[in-house]
């Protein structure tokens, strides 16, 4: 009996337990993200100014700020969704999926949308992250379905 309401409490440990906080991540220590838009490799950056967990649904993120490309500056909200996490014994990795709608004033305003890969190393000793690297890969669609850019950001 003794056994069988530890694993009871084991296993409930597990069903209960919450994603931790990692809200901070994806505001880049204020630093923005740097990457390209398009076949001609424009350079893009996008700044995350908010990003707040979900409450509900701690797997997902609410996100909100700007993007950069020449001289075209668009805020953007949006959210961003852990769906898998991998974890190794230094390198660990989280993998999820993003939408981030720009303000659809102005013609070169839309959607960013794709997956994303977050790789940290985890100190045991002082426990803290080493390093860290986000990569944002998918797609900026017009609102007017006109144009279609890949993209791919990353935090330095």
């Amino acid at each position: 009996m003794k056994k069988l309401i530890f694993l009871f409490i084991f296993i409930s440990s597990f069903a209960f337990s919450q994603m931790p906080n990692i809200e901070k991540v994806w505001l880049n220590n204020s630093k923005p993200y740097v990457g390209t838009i398009g076949n001609d490799k424009t350079e893009m950056k996008m700044k995350v100014n908010i990003s707040e967990q979900n409450k509900k649904n701690d797997q997902e993120y609410f996100l909100a700020g700007y993007t950069l490309v020449d001289r075209n500056y668009t805020k953007f909200e949006g959210k961003l969704t852990i769906t898998k996490y991998r974890d190794g014994k230094r390198r660990n990795l989280v993998f999820g999926e993003y939408e981030l709608a720009e303000e659809p004033s102005g013609k070169h305003s839309g959607i960013l949308k794709g997956k994303f890969i977050y790789t940290f190393m985890w100190n045991k000793k002082t426990e803290k992250i080493e390093s860290q690297f986000i990569e944002l890969i998918g797609d900026w669609k017009s609102y007017d379905g006109k144009s279609n850019y890949r993209t791919n950001l990353k935090n330095l």
